[in-house]
């Protein structure tokens, strides 16, 4: 009887949880900074609450911002490229075949069954080969600006609304400390997801990121203890 086997590698995650991570933590990180930032320089609980809300906006389209024409300038690059080995394909197809099978050779396989996996795989797509083979770009990793952009807004959005809404039912003393112990948690808890997610270890996930998010949030309350008025 014969049994599938198949396989589930975490390596296919990494775009997404990418963009999603880094996207939350900066959410949070930012947001959760400059509330307390302007907490420590003593502003009113409104005017926390317009900084946190004004910082998840800028925020949100910063990132989609810059992850879009980041990840647009990728695309180009990979545009071009393929453009450059469609025409070279037309013109020297002989020589792309010993192109592909020299690859072929370096990564193990005897020179004739190097040739004749490139001539099959030419056969069956011949673009797509020298794309995988020669110039690294994959189907499943293309690059999506458009995706990219949305869901870091989105990631930043949510994570940014976390501290916002332990804000909002915070004031007075009080709200430093809590903020920043929340925010902490969340931080610590997004770290220790991403990290099963990705298949590293938790615990070292959750410090990583929780250590930024502290000294991100020290610092900024340090600058609006000093640049504060005395209430």
């Amino acid at each position: 009887m014969h049994v599938g086997h198949r396989e589930r590698h975490l390596s296919d995650r990494i775009g997404w949880l990418r963009a999603t991570v880094l996207g939350a933590n900066d959410g949070i990180v930012s947001t959760a900074s400059l509330i307390v930032g302007v907490a420590a320089a003593h502003g009113n609980h409104s005017n926390i609450l317009v900084a946190g809300v004004a910082g998840l906006v800028a925020g949100a389209m910063s990132m989609a911002t810059g992850e879009y024409v980041s990840v647009h300038s990728q695309k180009d690059t990979e545009q071009v490229a393929l453009e450059q080995e469609r025409k070279e394909l037309q013109t020297n197809n002989a020589a792309e075949h010993k192109e592909l099978a020299a690859i072929y050779v370096r990564r193990g396989l005897d020179p004739a069954l190097a040739r004749q996996v490139a001539e099959q795989l030419m056969a069956h797509d011949a673009l797509g080969a020298h794309a995988r083979d020669e110039l690294g770009i994959f189907a499943t990793q293309r690059a999506r600006p458009l995706q990219a952009a949305l869901a870091s807004a989105a990631s930043f959005t949510m994570g940014a609304a976390l501290p916002i809404a332990v804000a909002v039912l915070s004031s007075g003393t009080s709200l430093i400390p809590i903020v920043s112990a929340a925010s902490l948690a969340f931080l610590a808890l997004l770290g220790a997801v991403a990290a099963r997610a990705g298949g590293a270890p938790v615990a070292a996930g959750a410090m990583r990121v929780t250590f930024w998010g502290a000294l991100a949030m020290g610092m900024t309350a340090g600058v609006g203890s000093m640049l504060g008025v005395a209430p």
